[in-house]
């Protein structure tokens, strides 16, 4: 008879940082796999600003910021992505939903 465990062991290298990500985007690709990239979506960063200075200090804007869209702007910054078949899609799907009930069970216990 078979043994009735398995160790598994995680190899890593010595700079894994895991990233903050907000999001995802992708879809199913032409090999039927899923793909997901993930991004960390924030507020446009202006390429310049130009101010005045008054009395030796930093004044106010004189000047269009660029670009001149930035306050209509976001920027979905794509660090990393993934892509997977099916059966592990599915596998993480449920992992991912054992994760959240939890969190949910935590946070109704912090409610009372």
């Amino acid at each position: 008879m078979g043994k009735k465990e398995i160790k598994c062991k995680y190899i890593f290298e010595n700079d894994y940082n895991p990233l903050y990500v907000n999001g995802a985007q992708g879809g199913i690709n032409p090999m039927g796999e899923i793909v997901v990239n993930f991004y960390m979506e924030r507020t446009a960063l202006p390429k310049s600003q130009t101010f005045g200075i008054d009395k030796g200090k930093i004044g106010k804007e004189i000047s269009a910021v660029e670009p001149e869209d930035l306050n209509n702007s976001f920027v979905r910054f794509i660090q990393n992505g993934v892509i997977m078949n099916y059966q592990t899609a599915k596998e993480i799907h449920r992992w991912l939903g054992e994760h959240i009930k939890n969190l949910e069970k935590i946070s109704k216990n912090n409610e009372r």
